[in-house]
């Protein structure tokens, strides 16, 4: 059952009372990253001059280890009305290229906003990419276990950022919605072939991000009945979400174009939005606005989900 919408007791007199947002260092972050890429099965930094180390990407270019791949920051958000006495969810963005947490994620993106604005009750965790590159690499996440590793680590701060050290455990048991924008398809799909939380992840949305990986969604989708999986999709990735598509349906599973019925334990969703709606504008401005706030009411709407809304959001469906 999902949790009371009526009003609750705060939980402690001093936890915040207003939306919390804050940058942390991790260890288990993306960055930085000596192990190798798997896609190649060679080493990721692969470049080296006059004592720098690099990784040669796409085309032949090399982004240098100091200036790409040396930021450990994560993006934490705690809506004011979260309450970790009912059911949540941590929401895991991973951004696109071009990318940084502040400019893009926070600012233009509004990612922490729209997850505020849902009134669900969910957290955030977005970790650093590649900084402002034209790069997909998943660094940590490649790594078998990454995102249990990940979570993990997140669960202290996101308790202290919530006002309340001791409900660390319960950050570090919640289930998980991973979310990907165009580049961010790669940690996404490592995340969710090694990343280690298993049926703890409840959901996926792709954000015009089926770029590559199509095995590890079609296998994701396959062995996870109890998740949901969206993906909206512009002109840029139509061709690779139309072979997601056909694998999915060799696989006998149904699919559905319909975004406006509430998410369910199974719901496979393909998007296909406008032809004037732009890539660059997409986590803002899909087949809806703020689409990400608009999944997850979707999500909150099924019980099954067991994700509480509070009483405005529910009352705005």
């Amino acid at each position: 059952q999902v949790a009371s919408l009526a009003p609750t007791a705060p939980y402690q007199q001093q936890r915040p009372r207003e939306d919390q947002t804050t940058l942390v260092s991790l260890r288990s972050s993306a960055f930085p990253y000596v192990g190798n890429n798997p896609s190649k099965d060679e080493p990721f930094l692969n470049v080296s001059k006059d004592g720098r180390r690099g990784h040669r990407g796409l085309g032949g270019r090399v982004f240098w280890q100091d200036q790409t791949y040396n930021d450990s920051r994560v993006l934490m958000h705690v809506p004011e009305t979260f309450d970790i006495a009912k059911p949540g969810v941590i929401v895991v963005f991973f951004h696109g290229n071009g990318a940084t947490l502040e400019r893009d994620v926070r600012d233009r993106q509004r990612v922490p906003r729209q997850i505020s604005d849902s009134g669900v009750n969910a957290v955030l965790l977005a970790p650093q990419l590649a900084v402002d590159a034209a790069d997909s690499s998943a660094g940590k996440f490649w790594e078998p276990g990454g995102l249990k590793r990940f979570v993990a680590e997140s669960s202290d701060h996101l308790a202290r950022l919530y006002g309340e050290p001791g409900s660390s455990r319960a950050f570090a048991n919640m289930p998980v919605i991973i979310v990907g924008y165009s580049g961010g398809f790669m940690p996404a799909a490592w995340s969710l072939e090694v990343g280690g939380l298993g049926n703890r992840v409840k959901g996926v949305f792709l954000l015009d991000a089926v770029y590559g990986e199509l095995d590890k969604f079609a296998s994701w989708v396959e062995n996870n009945r109890s998740g949901f999986f969206v993906s909206a999709y512009t002109r840029h990735t139509q061709r690779h979400d139309q072979e997601l598509m056909q694998m999915l349906r060799e696989k006998s599973i149904d699919l559905s174009d319909d975004i406006d019925r509430p998410l369910r334990p199974g719901s496979v969703v393909f998007v296909r939005t406008p032809d004037g709606v732009t890539h660059r504008d997409y986590v803002t401005s899909a087949w809806t606005e703020y689409p990400l706030k608009e999944v997850l009411l979707k999500m909150a709407a099924t019980p099954e989900l067991r994700v509480a809304a509070s009483a405005s959001s529910a009352a705005s469906r």
